[in-house]
């Protein structure tokens, strides 16, 4: 073989290997944004990423302009966890554009507002704030794909009704989710809310100790994996209860039940094509329940999408809900809220709904 062919050969071996050669898989860059909860030093993060490690999304690099503080495992730890600030001002200030182009993330998990709550900003001005820093992050990427959270409680010494506002934001969160998503930029709700607690996972009304780093990084996780998997979750939200002190008012669409539970059915939000409810199920009897199912019969062919502290079904107009394990015992008097999302077309009158205690 003359040395010409021979170099011939070498290169078609080489071009070959490399047609053979597997894509590697781009690695996804994930930005954590908001406040201290996320960033100082927010140890949520490293038991989420040694939790995705664990999971075999080992192709993913967590960004930000800020760096980790420490949490005594070892950790991608970069962020945009910035430590006192608001939603409202980042978004008034246009901060987030520069955090983007400097870190261009694919995903971004955005747990933020606990200032603007403490700070008594109407639910609504957050909510603008919000869907501004969506607009910026599709400006930056139009298929972001994003996480936000409600929220987890808070009930710090010097704010009393910050627990109430903070209600009031979460529950708010799924009906502007669900009128911001689009199909090439989902929005998913996770629900930092339900099972947390001020009293045994902070250590100081709002700050999450060990227990609440576990409990946040267990409720990102599925939701995170289920797009680094490639599946398209629906938004899952999650809305808190309000507190025994602030019951949701009764309306006439209260519906008593003798086996001891009663039903109130709500609209709390509407928008073109869909529209977000809420149902309060009280104890009316003198002993207590372990159980509820709560039916209706829509009128107008409205559809439920997603439910939240409840398990929905519906067959046709008929529509069941029946507790979670965790909001199932209630006792005489009391009372829990369960949230959905529907959608509805040229009416949307509210159903009378009836209960059934177990």
């Amino acid at each position: 073989m003359s040395k010409r062919s021979a170099v011939m050969a070498a290169l078609l071996l080489v071009l070959g290997l490399l047609v053979a050669r597997p894509a590697e898989a781009a690695t996804v860059r994930i930005m954590p944004l908001g406040d201290s909860i996320t960033g100082s030093p927010g140890c949520w993060r490293a038991l989420l990423w040694n939790k995705l490690q664990n999971g075999g999304f080992t192709d993913v690099d967590m960004v930000g302009t800020l760096p980790a503080q420490g949490c005594g495992v070892p950790y991608d730890g970069d962020n945009e966890g910035h430590g006192g600030f608001l939603v409202t001002n980042v978004a008034d200030q246009n901060q987030l554009p520069a955090w983007l182009s400097a870190t261009r993330p694919d995903i971004v998990l955005m747990h933020f507002g606990t200032n603007d709550v403490w700070s008594n900003r109407p639910t609504a001005t957050i909510l603008a704030a919000y869907g501004k820093l969506v607009d910026q992050m599709r400006a930056s990427n139009p298929n972001m794909r994003i996480l936000v959270a409600q929220i987890i409680p808070m009930n710090p010494s010097t704010c009393p009704e910050c627990a109430q506002r903070a209600v009031a934001l979460n529950s708010a969160i799924p009906g502007w989710a669900a009128s911001k998503t689009t199909a090439a930029s989902p929005i998913v709700v996770v629900d930092q809310w339900t099972g947390f607690s001020t009293s045994a996972d902070t250590y100081d009304g709002v700050h999450p100790n060990a227990s609440g780093d576990q409990k946040m990084a267990d409720k990102w996780y599925p939701a995170l994996s289920a797009l680094l998997g490639g599946a398209q979750p629906s938004p899952s939200p999650g809305s808190p209860s309000p507190s025994p002190s602030v019951s949701p008012s009764a309306s006439p669409s209260a519906r008593p039940s003798p086996s001891g539970c009663a039903a109130t059915y709500k609209i709390t939000n509407q928008w073109g094509g869909g529209f977000q409810g809420e149902v309060t199920v009280k104890n009316t009897g003198a002993a207590a329940i372990s159980g509820w199912t709560v039916t209706w019969t829509y009128a107008n062919g409205q559809q439920v999408t997603q439910a939240w502290g409840g398990k929905a079904t519906q067959s046709g107009a008929s529509v069941t809900v029946k507790n979670e394990s965790w909001n199932g015992s209630l006792g005489a008097g009391a009372s829990t809220t369960f949230g959905f999302i529907a959608s509805w077309n040229a009416a949307n009158a509210a159903p009378a709904p009836g209960c059934i205690a177990a």
